[in-house]
């Protein structure tokens, strides 16, 4: 147990270490000079340098850790509740529905907070939808598989859903916006925006992270876990709920993500085992360190920014490549 607080706590600093060096990353140069100087008295002779360090990368680096250790977290309660390494945060379709509320929300011209809620709702209705179906089959011995099948359907249906908004969209100012949506970005982030997204995330995250122990009770088997006075169905309900509100809630912020909620619970499930009660917490502080360190790439690579999705997918395909072999000696 000492050597599992360790590393979380290793993982904690560093991702303190990652925040502060991405305070003076970016366009306007800020030495650490400058930084720790105004850290400190708060006083400098750069009349700009409030507003870059307090209205631009801090409120994008709360949000890189925000969103990336909220996807990182559903997806390591999914891929246990699951028992299944290849399933994601989006798994239930909430990824597709949220893009096609943004996409629906940009359509009609709608301000960005109205684009956030309806990529908000989106997402919930999603996967309120992929539980409904899987419900009114019926329950059996096939219950996960069902559940996942419909979560696929509905996928399937949103998708559909944003191709067709995306083809009755202005190709000169609506579509490119919805386009640049999708590909998701952290540039848009304000201050302002946070505290909701932060006490959605938090009241989200509490329940899987409480959760630990009963997750790891499933992961024997649902007649096992029964057996043991786990109640499986309301223990499924409360992971989907919860994550569907962590995920939700960071895809109505910064748009489509990939591969973080995919990748990023292998990488802690490898440091610390299949002990959720430690690979949960491990998940989220990865998965922001994962998502600050590609958004530094995002804003410093080319003179012009890249959206943050398409570094994740550029860094997350190969890598999880790599991990395949390990994943298939697994078991689940």
């Amino acid at each position: 147990m000492m050597k599992q607080s360790l590393i979380l706590l290793s993982c904690t600093l560093l991702l303190l270490l990652e925040a502060m060096v991405s305070l003076w990353i970016g366009r306007y140069p800020v030495s650490p000079d400058q930084l720790f100087s105004f850290l400190i008295d708060r006083q400098s002779t750069d009349p700009h340098l409030h507003a870059v360090l307090f209205h631009i990368r801090l409120p994008r680096i709360i949000g890189a850790v925000a969103v990336g250790g909220a996807l990182s977290l559903a997806g390591a309660a999914y891929q246990g509740m699951f028992r299944n390494p290849m399933v994601s945060p989006d798994i239930l379709g909430v990824s597709s529905g949220a893009g096609f509320g943004a996409a629906l929300a940009i359509l009609l011209s709608l301000p960005a907070i109205a684009v956030q809620a309806s990529a908000f709702t989106g997402g919930a209705i999603a996967v309120f939808l992929a539980v409904w179906v899987s419900r009114s089959i019926g329950k059996n011995h096939n219950a996960i598989l069902v559940l996942v099948l419909s979560g696929i359907v509905i996928s399937a249906l949103f998708t559909a859903l944003i191709s067709l908004v995306k083809y009755s969209a202005d190709p000169e100012n609506r579509l490119p916006a919805i386009t640049f949506w999708l590909m998701g970005s952290l540039a848009d982030i304000r201050m302002q925006e946070l505290p909701y997204v932060l006490a959605l995330v938090t009241a989200g995250s509490l329940p899987i992270l409480l959760s630990g122990w009963r997750l790891n009770v499933l992961s024997f088997g649902e007649d096992e876990a029964r057996a043991l006075g786990i109640h499986t169905d309301r223990l499924r309900m409360i992971i989907i709920g919860s994550a569907t509100l962590v995920t939700a809630s960071v895809i109505a912020l910064s748009g489509l993500v990939g591969w973080i909620g995919l990748v990023i619970p292998h990488v802690a499930r490898m440091i610390t085992g299949p002990d959720h009660r430690i690979q949960l917490p491990l998940s989220f502080l990865s998965g922001g360190i994962a998502l600050l360190f590609f958004d530094n790439l995002a804003r410093s690579l080319l003179a012009v920014e890249i959206p943050i999705g398409i570094i994740t997918a550029l860094a997350g395909a190969p890598f999880f490549i790599i991990l395949l072999k390990i994943i298939s000696r697994e078991t689940w």
